[in-house]
């Protein structure tokens, strides 16, 4: 196996597609130009094997979840991505070509996604899988959205399906595999009062969004969308309202949960689960008032 520095020339540097900020990652900083009219985002999240994802995972997935979740902070800003920085520290079983794998899942997610490695760190550990990433991505300025700017009255509306994460990760199924929503960045930027991308769940993230904000919220668990097989497995629960409970409060989904005013909700065009209001948290499923006390994934 290589060394330190003939490891980050043969996996790393070729994610840098050649970007000058990386300065061909033979320095220990990358310079960043400003963008005149923008803002610069940036957002950092980690991941540990055992917690976030199965230790015997393939290291290309392990790499795309990584870059994948990173990048839907930056969607539920509305910012487009511009690069990363990434730290590794790699387990003792994680062998050579596991680290191989692992970048050529960075390289696939960097092409599809046009953002590029500008820097970071890698060391070795006798824990756990552990990685570390931190994005960046512009916006206008002024126009990056908020977590902490929902008013009472406004709508809360989610992206797409919720529950594919647990599915994959709680129940062992495999095979998902989440997309940033940055296709919505510009729809947010024009019409979300606040975002925040569904990481610790549905009912957790939507709660992050209105106490940030100073508010509380009802949310309706019979509008919250499905993809095929959750709703398959739903149907195959003793009680639905708690099928979709589990759902909404087990996380990695990487949808984004926004919120909108009532008069722009049919121009947003997503789902409509529930609203902001003035105080307190009410989660049902129609009729059904359901406990929801346990309201997500929770980092001790």
């Amino acid at each position: 196996m290589p060394d330190e520095f003939g490891q980050i020339a043969e996996l790393f540097l070729p994610l840098t597609r050649g970007a000058p900020e990386a300065i061909g990652l033979r320095d220990d900083a990358a310079v960043i130009p400003s963008r005149v009219g923008h803002d610069l985002v940036v957002s950092k999240d980690a991941m540990v094997a055992g917690v976030h994802f199965r230790p015997d995972e393939s290291p290309e997935l392990i790499a795309r979840r990584l870059i994948r979740a990173n990048l839907s902070d930056l969607a539920a800003k509305g910012a487009e991505p511009f690069g990363y920085f990434l730290m590794t520290a790699w387990s003792k079983d994680f062998d050579w070509e596991r680290r191989k794998a692992f970048a050529r899942g960075l390289e696939m997610d960097g092409i599809e996604f046009d953002v590029s490695l500008l820097g970071g760190d890698t060391v070795s550990t006798s824990g756990p899988l552990t990685l570390s990433m931190t994005v960046m991505g512009w916006v206008p300025a002024g126009k990056m959205v908020r977590r902490d700017t929902a008013q009472v009255g406004d709508l809360i509306v989610v992206s797409g399906p919720i529950g594919n994460g647990w599915l994959d990760w709680g129940l062992g199924q495999g095979g998902f595999l989440p997309h940033p929503r940055l296709d919505l960045r510009e729809r947010l930027r024009e019409f979300a009062t606040a975002s925040a991308d569904v990481s610790d769940g549905l009912v957790a993230d939507a709660g992050h969004v209105a106490a940030a904000s100073g508010c509380g919220l009802w949310l309706d668990l019979a509008n919250m969308p499905l993809s095929r097989r959750a709703r398959s497995w739903v149907e195959g629960q003793p009680d639905e309202g708690l099928a979709r409970l589990r759902l909404a409060t087990a996380g990695d989904d990487y949808q984004l949960v926004c919120t909108v005013r009532p008069e722009n909700v049919t121009r947003f065009g997503l789902s409509v689960v529930g609203e902001i209001t003035s105080g307190g948290i009410d989660v049902r499923f129609g009729n059904q008032q359901l406990d929801a006390r346990t309201r997500g994934w929770v980092h001790r």
